[in-house]
């Protein structure tokens, strides 16, 4: 069966002040599966659902060694000050990267996302409009996570795809043409077998779908490092 994508995973210097800021950005709730780990997610949020896809934060030596190529982009706000509650949270703005579209910005460590312009979110994806992975090919790369996961292809096109969860809800996942994330960005994304479904046969099929494992280092874990057709990293996690 296929995958389901539940989070994104950000790697930090210090999760749990980087959980803090993005906890206060997304007005989410925070907790911890352990020490290195930030876990954050919507309040009353039962994980996993395909409402939100949530964000792990992990502690790592080093994480200026990292770029994965996956940013988010976050819905506007009503009142139209997210950008300026973001920047007194400790966000700072790169206004030289700024566009039609959206305001960028970096969080207190350097990743760069992005506030989408009022009118270019869709109302019901929560505060994470989009989770946005830059390609060189959006059609090869969106027919792999089309068939890796159980979400649907909404748009293909040569410089942009979208998918979304088939339950209509949640973020998009925008995949966009482009030789690298513009600016640093330490997220990659985690994705996970339905319940009664065999992590070692998920790896498998992804194997034939084009997907390589990974070794970055992480030893003995439940988790499966692999990376995509066109080299992003992301996790198979245990079934839950």
């Amino acid at each position: 069966m296929p995958l389901r994508l539940v989070q994104v995973n950000i790697k930090a210097r210090d999760e749990v002040a980087l959980g803090r800021f993005w906890a206060d950005a997304l007005g989410w709730a925070v907790d911890s599966e352990g020490p290195g780990v930030t876990n954050l997610e919507p309040v009353g949020f039962r994980w996993p659902h395909p409402s939100a896809v949530c964000v792990d934060l992990v502690r790592v030596p080093d994480p200026t060694t990292v770029d994965y190529r996956v940013h988010l982009d976050l819905a506007p706000s009503q009142d139209g000050g997210l950008v300026a509650r973001l920047v007194a949270l400790g966000a700072t703005r790169l206004p030289d990267h700024d566009d039609e579209r959206a305001t960028v910005l970096a969080d207190p460590e350097g990743n760069v996302f992005r506030v989408l312009a009022p009118g270019l979110a869709s109302p019901d994806t929560g505060p994470i409009a989009a989770v946005v992975v830059h390609c060189a090919d959006p059609r090869a790369l969106a027919a792999f996570w089309d068939a890796a996961t159980d979400w649907t292809l909404l748009e293909l096109a040569d410089d942009r795809a979208r998918l979304r969860s088939s339950a209509g809800v949640g973020p998009f996942l925008d995949l966009v043409r482009g030789p690298a994330t513009p600016l640093t960005s330490h997220v990659h994304l985690d994705v996970m077998p339905y319940p009664g479904d065999d992590q070692a046969a998920e790896v498998a099929r992804l194997r034939t779908l084009g997907a390589h494992d990974a070794d970055v280092g992480q030893g003995e874990v439940p988790w499966v490092v692999m990376t995509d057709p066109a080299g992003h990293d992301f996790c198979v996690l245990s079934p839950r």
